[in-house]
């Protein structure tokens, strides 16, 4: 049995009187590349958004690798773990916050790019860095951690160099080509040591390609880096060829998973996304 790095039970996440995802369960095995997909407005970033702590959900919970990392149900009290607080004093705060999911493993990109643009490349790199570092107030007045800061700093470099973006390292982040923007978006998440990478329309705006490239990318890094893979993408060329197994939302519920050949050609897949063009995520 395959071990299970992330799963999803029941997350259900509602604003007023819409239910952006409704009830979701599915899983993300070790080593694998799995896409969610689905039209506009289907619920996929949400969902993405609950798996990393951007929102509570309404209902449900998130496990990173057997460990609970979000989980509410509206029968009873939220289980929360908040920085080592005492949970009863904060019944309705997520489990973790977004920082402490990136320090427990997950990293993830965006559907809009969010480099810091006028910061260096090298410097994006080395700021995901740190959000591994082991300093505190004490060695950082004091400059203890010069060694730690040295060994970051070489770190950094090399992902650049294993990334063919050393070239790249002093240039302004914002003055990148769209494409290789992209790839630092990347190159920063696996900065901070992830054990799953969550990218969120990773091919968005590229060209046909910039795409090719990018799929040779992905794979390069999961074969480099062990690395498990969760996306969403509209690009299904990119999806047919890269992924291990799909699921596919439509109004927030799931209507279909499965290997690529099996989604592709399920009749409710293709009556709700297939049949249509591209087009951005809400």
């Amino acid at each position: 049995m395959a071990d299970t790095v992330l799963r999803l039970e029941n997350i259900t996440m509602q604003f007023g009187g819409v239910v952006a995802v409704n009830d979701l369960s599915l899983h993300v095995d070790r080593g694998e590349i799995v896409a969610l997909i689905g039209p506009n407005g289907a619920g996929k970033t949400t969902a993405f958004n609950c798996v990393t702590g951007v929102y509570e959900p309404t209902n449900g919970r998130v496990t990173l690798l057997g460990e609970t990392i979000v989980e509410n149900h509206p029968q009873g009290k939220m289980k929360t773990q908040y920085l080592g607080q005492d949970p009863d004093k904060f019944p309705h705060v997520v489990a973790h916050t977004p920082d402490v999911i990136t320090q427990k493993g997950i990293a993830r990109t965006f559907q809009n790019i969010r480099l810091f643009g006028a910061l260096t490349v090298f410097e994006n790199v080395l700021i995901a860095k740190h959000m591994r570092a082991k300093q505190n107030f004490l060695s950082a007045t004091f400059r203890l951690n010069r060694a730690e800061e040295k060994r970051m700093r070489e770190e950094a470099a090399a992902l650049l160099a294993e990334q063919d973006l050393y070239q790249f390292k002093d240039e302004v982040a914002s003055s990148l080509p769209y494409g290789l923007q992209r790839r630092l978006e990347i190159a920063r998440a696996l900065a901070a040591g992830p054990k799953l990478l969550l990218l969120d329309e990773p091919a968005a705006g590229m060209n046909p390609q910039e795409t090719q490239e990018l799929t040779d990318f992905i794979r390069k890094i999961r074969a480099e880096y062990g690395l498990t893979v969760f996306m969403i993408e509209h690009h299904m060329d990119l999806v047919m060829q890269i992924s291990d197994r799909i699921y596919v939302l439509d109004f927030g519920k799931l209507i279909a998973k499965g290997t690529p050949q099996e989604v592709q050609n399920d009749p409710r897949v293709i009556e709700a996304y297939l049949g249509v063009a591209d087009d951005a995520e809400n």
